[in-house]
């Protein structure tokens, strides 16, 4: 059916002036479309959100939702088939369920895991073949390799104190709070902060007793080390690949640090780094101005120098990663007549001694642990 239009003029002026206003409120929106899309580049959307790439083609956002039994059902099917004739790895098994869920993690996830594997495994299809109609498999598994990337491998540990080193592979990666210390937390990531500024909670809080002992998480340099009016007395832990970068925040008043560490230090995975406390939230050193005794952890993400500090920093919701290391807590040992935890059993990794290896040709000798 034909609708015809009014003929009162006044109406007809109305209606141009109207048509008029949002000809132009539309070609303001496709303007700063552009503008946007020339400064920061393509970038994949699923269900409405931005997922990848900037301008400069390294990834901009991470929202990090994988659930505790995802981690552990992919982690279990990695170490299982490890030295296998298939070896399924676990992040790329995170990475496809990802993909075809678009970031979320429901109560079947772990039930997806184990499909697909159970899949490859009888040699029905490869993680490749399963993923290739997945646009967003190849952003989620560079995504999830950069958050996970230092905890499963090969290492060498002792099995008990001075004991001989045996090769394994799994879980390098460790709680940041030492084994035989309890803590209490629950999900904090984004909840409101008001010191100095209103913010957010980037990081993740572990409440516990002073002085308990705090342990490197992964191996890497001591790349910060000292006051933050925010943090109290911290430390900031790179990866040897550059991608994470660990936080440790808030650690004991005037014995923060294990009594060697310096900037620059090399720590292996499982090492006594320093000891809860509640120091920070003053421009003044050394000042226990939190109520809580607390670890606050956090892991950033970094895929370009240019997002480790300002606006472009990718912070990672740890509540389940924690959960998940859990699983493998450093054993310490008090040393007597001092203030110090030390590691009961060595742990020793490859990269590890390649980076001191570096340092050593440097000949400064910075970076060789102490």
């Amino acid at each position: 059916m034909q609708i015809k239009s009014r003929q009162n003029p006044m109406f007809l002026k109305r209606k141009s002036r109207g048509s008029r206003v949002k000809t132009a409120v539309m070609v303001e929106a496709v303007l700063l479309l552009a503008v946007v899309v020339f400064l920061f580049g393509k970038n994949v959307y699923q269900d409405g959100k931005t997922l990848e790439v900037t301008g400069d083609g390294f990834i901009k956002w991470v929202d990090f939702n994988v659930s505790y039994e995802a981690l552990c059902k992919a982690y279990t099917y990695d170490v299982d088939t490890y030295g296998q004739p298939v070896h399924l790895d676990w992040v790329d098994l995170l990475a496809y369920v990802a993909a075809k869920n678009g970031g979320d993690f429901s109560a079947k996830s772990a039930e997806e895991i184990g499909n697909i594997a159970e899949k490859i495994l009888a040699e029905e299809t490869t993680i490749d073949k399963a993923a290739a109609g997945l646009k967003n498999y190849s952003y989620y598994r560079e995504a999830y390799r950069a958050v996970l990337g230092g905890f499963v491998g090969e290492y060498e540990m002792q099995e008990k104190a001075g004991g001989e080193f045996v090769k394994k592979y799994g879980l390098k990666a460790f709680s940041p709070v030492a084994k035989g210390f309890e803590y209490s937390d629950y999900d904090d990531f984004g909840v409101s902060r008001s010191y100095g500024y209103r913010r957010q909670h980037l990081g993740h809080d572990m409440m516990g007793q002073v002085g308990t002992p705090i342990i490197a998480v992964e191996s890497g340099y001591v790349e910060a080390l000292g006051w933050n009016q925010y943090g109290g007395w911290r430390i900031g832990i790179r990866s040897f690949d550059g991608k994470r970068y660990y936080y440790y925040a808030h650690l004991r008043q005037n014995y923060p640090y294990q009594e060697k560490l310096k900037e620059g230090s090399i720590v292996t995975a499982g090492d006594v780094i320093g000891y809860m406390g509640h120091t920070g939230y003053s421009a003044t050193e050394n000042v226990n101005n939190i109520d809580t005794v607390h670890l606050h952890f956090g892991l950033q993400l970094i895929f370009d120098e240019s997002q480790k500090e300002g606006n472009n920093e990718i912070w990672v919701d740890c509540y389940n990663l924690t959960r998940f290391l859990y699983k493998n807590r450093s054993e310490v040992h008090k040393v007597e007549g001092t203030k110090e935890w030390r590691r009961t059993f060595e742990m020793r990794e490859q990269s590890v001694g390649e980076e001191e290896n570096k340092a050593s040709e440097r000949g400064t000798g910075d970076g060789k642990k102490k």
